[in-house]
């Protein structure tokens, strides 16, 4: 009798325990792997990992356009849930971002199954002894809910998705410097407030077919300083080990010279900081772009993903008080007065130096189709290794010397305003004041043929650099470069830059002739200059034979003189916000 008893209590608990377990499997586990849940699930998910355990603080960074909570779980050993306690504690922090493009879920699903099997199930309690997780399991929550079987066409998975971009058609992993998207701003701040020790952005990939099932993207190529770049290697170096013991291959980032075509080599290059690993290299933070490979299952790329969040943080635990440190060091090295002493290169280039790797593919066979009468590439489904030309070297393309201080015009407060989103400090002017400043004059502009994420983007343009004494009105902006944030300053206000405010078309209006001259009137004119300056016409002339593409009218000719009187406008084509170099003048302001 008491055996039964026994062995009934045993079945009881057992059936208790698996009960427990079932509550807390998350919507992607019921499906067997097929889907993700709804944001309302998602956030419900959430709310009761937080509601359980006091080591989770769930929050809202925000609203959305259409008005949802931007979801953020904080998860920390000694229940620090503030940038200042967790700075104090010691720890390093990892945050990490789902759902950015909301057709690619893979993070919020393993991102849910980690956290919950760190603190409900106890299975990874060391990974919180020196790291606390932020987790954005939804990013992009608009977009999570145009959900639909049909938002990714090369994805193999889940049932249904959500889509690329936001309620305002915005790719959010374009506009991480420009923030002009709503979702940017909030994160921005959150970003800034926590300064993360390592950022991880989940995607999933598209492109060409291969036996990797995770490919990433790191910093690693000579745009941050030595110890970050030498760091971020021995992460790879690890994780890439740990992960071949969970059966995931990873490789780089996969794109082609010639898209598709394998045989054409590989491309690598350093990211703009209109992207997430480009932001976190330019406000001095390691981070890493997740690709899962969209020809997976869906349930092999959420565990692959799993594995690769969990490694990071044994790495990082490893690691933390190293991570920690080098990271404060490059924010001092950036406020200093040595790192303004050098020139800063804001773009880079792919050179003709090549390796050979090899690459885990799968054999494809390429025919000219009979619809379009194109090269069409056929996968097979053979997998098949290649030795391949790998160009990873970069080249400089443009370097610029940096300033004490930028100072930006009043008037110009949409960009003012984004300073601080960025975590950028800055002063402004009490009264109007003269300063001593380098300026810029524009030439030869050239708009993009279509608009770029809602904007009208700068592509070519050559420029005149000269000082002048020019007063600025109160309210103008001081952004002084002896601050942590001196690189994405920079980014920002350098026009040359390849995702400055000047590119992204922020400044379009000073590009835009707003008087005009009757020809009757500047006939007259025209004339009475010649008079004056004779040598004037022989230069008109030169300009009409050099430039009959552009003087091939009687307006545009008319206009070479009108240029040339006291008439025109002396700010057209002038970049507003001025350079400091001598240092003694801002004690003055």
């Amino acid at each position: 009798m008491k055996k039964l008893i026994y062995i009934c209590l045993i079945l009881l608990f057992n059936n208790t325990l698996r009960a427990q377990n079932d509550d807390w499997l998350t919507w992607f586990e019921k499906s067997g792997g097929f889907e993700t849940p709804r944001y309302d699930k998602t956030i419900e998910y959430s709310q009761k990992l937080a509601n359980t355990s006091p080591l989770i603080e769930y929050t809202s960074f925000g609203k959305s356009p259409q008005g949802r909570d931007l979801p953020l779980l904080i998860v920390d050993k000694n229940k620090n849930f503030t940038p200042e306690s967790v700075r104090k504690s010691g720890n390093a922090v990892l945050l990490i971002e789902a759902c950015i493009h909301a057709g690619e879920t893979e993070g919020k699903d393993a991102g849910l199954m980690l956290i919950r099997d760190i603190v409900i199930n106890n299975k990874y309690p060391d990974l919180l002894d020196h790291v606390t997780i932020l987790l954005i399991p939804i990013f992009n929550v608009d977009g999570h809910e145009r959900f639909s079987p049909y938002n990714r066409i090369n994805q193999n998975g889940p049932k249904e998705m959500g889509w690329r971009t936001t309620a305002q058609n915005l790719n959010l992993n374009r506009d991480f410097i420009k923030a002009d998207a709503p979702e940017m701003q909030q994160w921005l701040k959150i970003y800034s407030s926590w300064l993360p020790d390592f950022f991880i952005d989940v995607h999933t990939t598209d492109g060409a077919d291969y036996q990797y099932t995770i490919t990433y993207g790191m910093q690693t190529l000579g745009n941050m300083n030595i110890k970050h770049t030498n760091w971020q290697k021995k992460y790879l170096g690890e994780i890439e080990e740990m992960l071949k013991k969970d059966n995931v291959l990873m490789f780089p980032y996969v794109s082609f010279r010639r898209w598709h075509d394998p045989r054409s080599g590989l491309i690598q290059g350093i990211a703009p900081p209109r992207y997430s690993t480009g932001y976190s290299s330019v406000q001095n933070r390691p981070g890493l772009l997740i690709e899962t490979h969209m020809l997976k299952d869906y349930k092999t790329r959420v565990e692959a993903t799993y594995h690769m969040i969990r490694h990071t943080i044994e790495i990082m635990n490893n690691d933390y008080e190293y991570l920690v440190k080098i990271n404060r060091e490059a924010d001092i090295e950036v406020a200093s007065k040595e790192f303004r002493s050098k020139e800063l290169a804001v773009s880079y280039k792919t050179s003709t130096d090549s390796s050979i790797v090899l690459f885990k593919g799968i054999d494809y066979e390429i025919i000219k189709s009979d619809l379009t009468g194109d090269l069409w590439f056929v996968y097979k489904k053979e997998p098949r290794d290649f030795n391949i030309v790998s160009f990873d070297k970069q080249e400089v393309v443009y370097k610029v010397k940096l300033p004490e201080a930028y100072i930006i015009p009043v008037e110009w407060n949409q960009v003012i305003e984004r300073l601080a989103f960025h975590g950028i400090q800055y002063k402004t002017l009490k009264e109007p004041k003269e300063i001593e400043v380098e300026m810029i004059r524009f030439n030869n502009v050239n708009y993009a043929n279509s608009s770029f994420e809602g904007r009208q983007m700068i592509q070519d343009f050559t420029t005149q650099e000269f000082k002048t004494r020019k007063e600025f009105p109160a309210g103008s902006a001081v952004v002084e470069m002896n601050q942590r944030t001196a690189q994405v300053i920079a980014h920002l206000l350098e026009p040359i830059a390849p995702d400055s405010y000047v590119r992204w078309g922020f400044f379009n209006p000073i590009f835009e002739r707003k008087e005009y001259v009757e020809t009757y009137v500047m006939e007259k004119m025209a004339r009475e200059m010649i008079v004056k300056n004779p040598e004037l016409k022989n230069e008109y002339e030169k300009a009409v034979a050099d430039n009959p593409e552009i003087y091939n009218n009687q307006y545009a000719k008319l206009f070479w003189f009108f240029a040339r009187t006291p008439y025109w406008d002396q700010q057209l084509n002038l970049y507003p916000i001025g350079k400091i170099f001598d240092n003694s003048q801002l004690n003055s302001l």
